[in-house]
């Protein structure tokens, strides 16, 4: 089947240990054996002081009998670690639309929240897989429809409204559009077609929506002003939007749902190239749950945010949940430093949609450590995020800094460990 026939096709379609116990050997066998070691468990009270004269009476006959009775067994011997399994990364995940970068005078303008910290690199990070697959076509199967169903309710239970009464519709074609599809593609419809990707519902002028990789939607309509004092824009600054992201906390925080809310205000890049009075810097506002400790926290920065949009005239028009499914934790896995991961990247270790082989390490401008989210991973792992300076790109002083992604992960693990060839990744 053509591309375009796809295409035009798409378009029809709407969107410690525990001693184990090992039962207690004793070394050689004892008269006393059924009366010392018959297990008595005494419960807290006017019992107690039995309790204890029945431990003291033990102890003595053992200390007499020579009989050890609280010797672990093996404690000396480390635990077994379950073997992790081999990782396979997924490198071709463009979409041809243009490369990742950003537009920057400098690099200190590119701002976020990202709680990953190099001086308290973890040790190990866990590997989930993508509970989705793709075919050949790009059609995805594995979603789970019950996790997205609950997911769908609870998010319209958060903002008040009555799940139980909700209609909710898939969005698979109806019998006529199949049939025009078909037609139109000669027959030659791929399989899976036509299989639902969301759930919807609608209520009190919203609409909630959760797709199959667990990304929640809820559209306004219409948009929501925000009070007056409120600068909710594209062009807004960044302490403008702090103040707003303040706001947004407070007002949702029902919806936002989270004990501890950390705020990422995530940008500082220009929106275009074109150095006047249009250019101006972006931000956006999303939230996440600070977890019990690093690990948790990063879990939940990648996997688990809310982000807020405005439209064109600043008011807030809808919010972005993601919950994906990490149901399928592969382990916790060794990862490298920042700077061995420095030193794959000059190799040449990297996956990137810059269509410019790196320049050279020193055009290295930033590090921090991500998950890859896309659809179409087969693994949600981690990787070194590099932020490099483009020479090729720069204008009147305007920046710009494409990105490339060196797994984080120990190679022993990787059954392919990328190797830039100039394709696009």
């Amino acid at each position: 089947m053509r591309k375009e026939q796809i295409s035009d096709a798409l378009n029809l379609l709407n969107d410690t240990f525990i001693v184990e116990t090992d039962v207690l050997r004793n070394r050689r066998r004892q008269k006393q054996k059924c009366s010392i070691m018959q297990k008595v468990i005494y419960p807290m009270g006017r019992h107690w002081k039995w309790a204890a004269a029945a431990a003291c009476l033990i102890l003595a006959v053992s200390a007499i009998s020579g009989i050890s009775l609280w010797k672990p067994a093996n404690i000396e011997q480390p635990a077994k670690t379950k073997k992790l399994p081999m990782l396979s990364i997924t490198e071709n995940t463009s979409d041809g639309m243009g490369f990742e970068g950003f537009w920057a005078y400098d690099i200190s303008e590119l701002t976020n929240n990202n709680p990953w910290d190099e001086a308290a690199q973890p040790s190990a990070l866990p590997v989930y897989q993508n509970q989705l697959s793709y075919n050949k076509d790009f059609i995805a199967s594995g979603a789970d429809f019950g996790k997205i169903r609950g997911f769908l309710t609870d998010i319209a239970g958060r903002l008040g409204l009555d799940a139980s009464s909700l209609a909710i519709t898939d969005d698979t074609p109806d019998e006529a559009t199949k049939k025009e599809i078909t037609e139109k593609l000669e027959g030659d419809v791929p399989d899976g077609y036509f299989n639902p990707t969301k759930l919807t519902a609608e209520a009190d002028g919203m609409e909630i929506s959760v797709d199959q990789t667990m990304l929640g939607t809820v559209s306004f309509e219409p948009a929501l002003a925000l009070p007056e004092q409120y600068h909710f824009t594209d062009s807004a600054s960044y302490e403008e939007t702090a103040a707003v992201a303040e706001y947004l906390k407070e007002k949702y925080k029902n919806l936002i749902h989270m004990d501890s809310p950390l705020c990422d205000i995530d940008g500082g890049h220009y929106s275009s190239l074109e150095t006047g009075s249009g250019i101006q810097q972006e931000y956006r506002i999303s939230f996440y749950e600070a977890g019990r400790n690093n690990v948790e926290s990063i879990i939940n920065y990648n996997f688990r945010r809310i982000r807020f949009d405005c439209d064109d005239t600043g008011k807030l028009s809808l919010v972005g949940l993601s919950q994906t499914d990490l149901s399928k934790k592969m382990g916790d896995y060794p990862v490298i430093t920042a700077e061995e991961a420095k030193k794959l990247l000059s190799n040449g270790n990297y996956i990137t949609s810059v269509p410019y082989k790196l320049p050279g390490i020193d055009y290295v401008a930033k590090a921090e450590l991500v998950y890859r989210t896309g659809a179409r991973e087969e693994y949600f792992m981690p990787y070194y995020r590099f932020y490099v300076e483009l020479p090729e790109e720069e204008r009147d002083g305007l920046k710009t800094y494409g990105i490339y992604y060196v797994p984080a992960v120990e190679k022993k693990y990787l059954s392919n460990m990328p190797l830039w060839d100039g394709s696009f990744n």
